[in-house]
């Protein structure tokens, strides 16, 4: 068996080695860095509507077009990792983001910057879906929710960590030191990436196939019970969450709030309720079922979501808490199930799990700027809303397909 150099003996990663926990940490930066480096101009939207004389959908632009871009870049990014390696493609991929992302801070004018974000999402599409197909190839079935909970969680705290850093520094020295700060963040934790990942052990070449090959297998995975239903709740799960936070800094600095940018920025602290709720819910559903706790995970969101409607600021803040809790262990569920039913394919499956996502993120974040500027936040309300609804559907039907995938 040919894997490219990294191994030819197949062999799960155990929980508790010394393997184990260089994994979870390395995986843990990665998503660290995807996360800062993707959503850290999503604080700043008030301040580039006002300095480039736009209004809040089009400044929500410089979030989508990143997403929007990582969604196909994924697809191209699973190939390329299923031909050379997994470790390689991700530590470039981080390396390249953060050096746009550090470019990003010197352009002259907002389509310049609209290009940056495009180039970086694209830069970026070589690390999500890699990282889990790497885990889920190298970890023991039996560990893999926690494993991929603790992944997703460093995407919850990088998130976390990207918003507050450029919404502190932009009150200070303005959005481009902001950008810049967390481009050479992002550098050093891609750095320790590379460090830190041990080469895969249970990665296999796939053979060359053209273009007609790589269609059909992707289209076979779309077939296979389960997965395409795991694809749509990746798309409304991060639609929904995308809109609430994107619009959620404008509510706040305007009256009767009118929170300065760094205090708005703090609501982003709240993501690092993500590493808990992504951590406890792989951990439940390796114990009571993955769609039970997908289930709750939705209830949680709509609690959240209905407190967001109140009008005393601390009501607003919980609801946001709760949502946020609702929408990681939603993610870090779905996301590792995706990986029990791909079987051989997972990062062809992965990656499809993330075009769904991030294109969710990318087309809903910015449609939701439309009910934002046509009626405020009621109307943003009722737009996640309605995208919960069909969640909802979706995971009722996974719950009734369940047994006939043999995961629970």
């Amino acid at each position: 068996m040919t894997n490219n150099g990294e191994g030819i003996n197949p062999r799960w990663t155990e929980r508790g080695s010394p393997a184990y926990r260089r994994i979870n940490a390395a995986l843990f930066i990665a998503g660290l860095a995807i996360f800062s480096l993707l959503y850290c101009v999503q604080p700043l939207l008030p301040v580039l509507s006002a300095d480039f004389g736009i209004d809040a959908a089009q400044a929500s632009l410089s979030v989508s077009l990143a997403t929007g871009c990582l969604a196909f870049a994924i697809l191209i990014a699973g190939g390329l990792s299923d031909r050379f390696g997994r470790k390689g493609v991700m530590a470039a991929s981080l390396v390249g983001a953060a050096l746009i992302n550090i470019a990003i801070a010197f352009v002259p004018n907002w389509p310049m910057l609209l290009l940056g974000r495009a180039l970086e999402g694209v830069a970026l599409g070589g690390a999500p879906a890699i990282a889990m197909a790497y885990l889920a190839e190298e970890i023991h079935p039996r560990s893999l929710g926690f494993a991929m909970g603790l992944y997703v969680g460093g995407t919850a705290i990088g998130g976390m960590a990207g918003r507050i850093v450029t919404g502190v520094v932009a009150q200070h020295f303005g959005w481009r030191a902001a950008v810049g700060t967390v481009g050479v963040l992002g550098l050093c934790l891609a750095i320790g990436f590379a460090v830190l990942l041990p080469l895969s052990r249970n990665f296999t070449l796939e053979p060359r196939g053209g273009l007609r090959l790589q269609v059909r297998g992707l289209s076979q995975l779309v077939a296979r019970p389960g997965l395409a239903w795991l694809f749509l709740c990746g798309a409304l799960l991060m639609g929904g969450f995308v809109t609430l936070y994107n619009y959620a800094a404008f509510r706040l600095q305007a009256p009767p709030y009118a929170l300065s940018q760094g205090q708005s920025s703090l609501v982003f602290s709240l993501y690092a309720l993500g590493t808990l709720a992504a951590t406890l819910a792989g951990v439940a559903a390796d114990r009571v079922g993955r769609a039970p706790v997908m289930a709750a995970s939705l209830a949680l969101s709509a609690i959240g979501l209905w407190l967001t409607l109140a009008a005393a600021l601390w009501t607003i803040v919980l609801g946001i808490a709760l949502f946020t809790l609702g929408f990681f262990a939603g993610h870090g569920v779905a996301s590792g199930w995706v990986g029990r039913l791909a079987g051989s394919s997972k990062g062809k499956a992965a990656s499809l799990y993330l075009l769904s996502y991030y294109l969710g993120s990318s087309l809903l974040g910015s449609l939701g700027g439309l009910f934002w500027s046509a009626a405020g936040w009621p109307a943003l309300a009722g737009f996640i809303a309605a995208l919960l609804a069909v969640l909802g559907l979706a995971i009722a039907r996974l719950w009734h397909l369940a047994p006939q995938l043999g995961t629970p």
